[in-house]
């Protein structure tokens, strides 16, 4: 039984959740025993959805929910339940999607009120406690939903979020549009987010193409994003986004999964474009994933506040660098770095030119580590893991690293260890407790990370097999995002940012598990690009050579666009023609007069 005047998260298995345990609010967790008591009771609920890193998730915590006043009138009224978007993507999807139909945007902290019924009526984000910024107090505010609640309770209707099919469009006017939202310093004005996934589909396109206008999209955006403010240059890996279309000024936190899609991405650029730059950035997030997010698997993310101050860990000022940098150091790095103040009187770091320094750039990282450090988020993603994961093998295929592709098998055995138990496949964990439920993006993505690991060992076939039918379970006319009994079925998440969506990674896993298992498949044609280009990415396998060996071969003799598949006949399969060799000598050849 719950104790519903208390707040109830101590035991929680969310950091997210876990750092509101202390609050006067009488949260509680989503359960069906929780919405059960709020139905009985006639209760408002407020479902406050964030996630650990969340910077105006902290403020709200700090402001709103530590008001004991506040905390009183919601005690009173209302059932108050804390979720991790985290944790629970088909719920953050769902309550999202009326936020941003109703209020056309959305963001964290994401706070939505619902009837006893479960029927939302009103979404908010940062909400302050008195009145500022053009938005209402947090307590007026809950005064009104309660007058409102009283006399319109029963004309509430249900919400039902609309669907939306996307276009499909053909290839040369897909790559046109991607062309023309390209301003020259990114994909749309204001705020810059790293585009992985648009970056992977260009990366592609331009292997087989060598379109020059491509080239220079991928040359500008892959400079810009680890030269600029996106980039942590002392300890490699990446910030989150840039508040700036410049890519000058970074929202500083740390995402797991960012680091992922961003290995996957340089690794496969220095692949395609053969520049040594992209090399070293991929060495300098394997650094930083080894320093800051390891463990037997990988955190979820770093805050981007220190002692609720955004950036301090990261920021510098001018005789601090002066004072513990020799005349010599200090003046080699001022000609690598732009020493200008950029960020609220202190300087945050960009490069004027890609040279590295890593003598002087080790010296300030040691002064920087004795800093207090920025919060970890500790519980494990299977889903970014194993994102993860395939970032390690791409780094191990283009790279020639062989530490990666070790630290990839390692990953995918620990995965498997401890989060797939009786085959039933976990979304996440935090200090030992699994989380319960099943969701598409978990079971898609580690079977695309088996699909990769296949192509460079042979194993994993069976478990290939498996994955694939348990991938079934969520497909019923339209992927659906999770199978869990304390929420309804929702249409899974097709939207390609920052991360592949579910339904893009399952069509993805689907078609390379069905061509290694030797079904028949077939390939979709294309979506909406920018909002849609992993799924594209998927579709663009059209043109790759699918080459059938007895053994594997080394990648460098590969191009980027190829999947090997262990066969005892030596062939290539491409644009559905499939073409028998004598030896591999003779079908490298073939793949090479075909390229050039």
């Amino acid at each position: 039984m719950i104790n519903f005047n208390k707040n109830n998260l101590d035991q929680a298995t969310s950091p997210y959740v876990q750092q509101h345990k202390d609050n006067p609010v009488y949260w509680q967790e989503w359960s069906p025993e929780v919405l059960e008591y709020a139905k009985k009771n006639n209760k408002i609920i407020l479902v406050s959805v964030g996630y650990a890193t969340c910077h105006w998730c902290h403020v709200m915590a700090q402001e709103a929910f530590s008001n004991s006043e506040i905390a009183n009138y919601l005690n009173k009224h209302f059932v108050s339940i804390k979720v991790d978007k985290e944790q629970r993507p088909d719920i953050d999807n769902y309550y999202m999607n009326f936020c941003q139909e109703t209020q056309g945007q959305g963001g964290w902290p994401l706070n939505v009120f619902l009837t006893a019924e479960l029927k939302p009526f009103l979404a908010v984000t940062y909400v302050p406690v008195t009145a500022r910024y053009g938005l209402p107090g947090f307590l007026d505010l809950l005064r009104h939903i309660q007058r409102s609640y009283e006399q319109q309770s029963a004309k509430i209707p249900m919400y039902y979020p609309q669907i939306h099919s996307p276009e499909h469009i053909e290839e040369p006017e897909l790559i046109e549009v991607i062309k023309k939202n390209f301003t020259g310093t990114g994909f749309g004005a204001g705020p810059q987010f790293p585009p992985h996934n648009t970056l992977l589909f260009l990366l592609s396109y331009y292997e087989k193409n060598k379109d020059s206008d491509s080239k220079k999209i991928l040359e500008t955006l892959l400079e810009r994003m680890a030269m600029q403010g996106l980039h942590d240059h002392l300890q490699g890996g990446f910030y989150r986004y840039c508040i700036d279309n410049s890519w000058t000024i970074p929202h500083f936190e740390k995402m797991l999964y960012d680091q992922a899609m961003l290995l996957w991405v340089y690794s496969l650029a220095y692949k395609t474009l053969q520049k040594p730059f992209y090399k070293t950035i991929v060495e300098k997030i394997l650094t930083c994933l080894e320093d800051t997010y390891a463990d037997h698997l990988y955190y979820a993310a770093h805050d981007a506040d220190t002692d609720h101050q955004e950036g301090s860990t990261y920021l510098w000022d001018v005789t601090e660098l002066q004072q513990n940098l020799s005349e010599e150091e200090y003046h080699r790095f001022q000609q690598v770095y732009k020493l200008e103040k950029n960020f609220e009187g202190k300087i945050h770091l960009i490069k004027c030119t890609n040279t590295f320094l890593p003598q002087i750039e080790q010296k300030l990282l040691r002064l920087r580590k004795k800093r207090k450090q920025p919060f970890t988020d500790k519980k494990y993603i299977t889903s970014w893991n194993a994102l993860l994961g395939i970032g390690l093998i791409m780094a191990s295929r283009h790279c020639n690293n062989s530490m990666a592709k070790c630290k990839a098998e390692l990953l995918f055995k620990n995965i498997l260890r401890n989060h797939y138990p009786q085959g039933i496949l976990h979304h996440s964990s935090h200090d030992g407790k699994l989380q319960p439920g099943e969701f598409l993006e978990d079971y898609a993505t580690v079977l695309l990370f088996a699909t990769y690991l296949y192509e460079d060992t042979g194993e994993h076939k069976d478990l290939i097999a498996m994955l694939y039918t348990q991938l079934q379970k969520f497909y019923q006319g339209q992927w659906i995002e999770s199978k869990n009994t304390d929420f309804m079925e929702i249409s899974a998440q097709t939207y390609d940012h920052p991360t592949p969506s579910s339904a893009s990674l399952a069509a993805m896993a689907k078609l390379r598990a069905e061509i290694i298992l030797g079904k028949e498949y077939v390939v979709a044609g294309y979506k909406q690009p920018v909002q849609h280009d992993f799924y594209n990415l998927m579709v663009f396998m059209k043109h790759w050579h699918i080459i059938h060996l007895p053994h594997t071969i080394e990648w460098k003799h590969l191009g980027a666009n190829s999947m090997q598949i262990y066969d005892p006949k030596i062939q290539d399969c491409y644009q559905q023609k499939c073409v028998e060799f004598k030896d591999v000598t003779q079908l490298l050849g073939a793949i090479r007069s075909q390229t050039h």
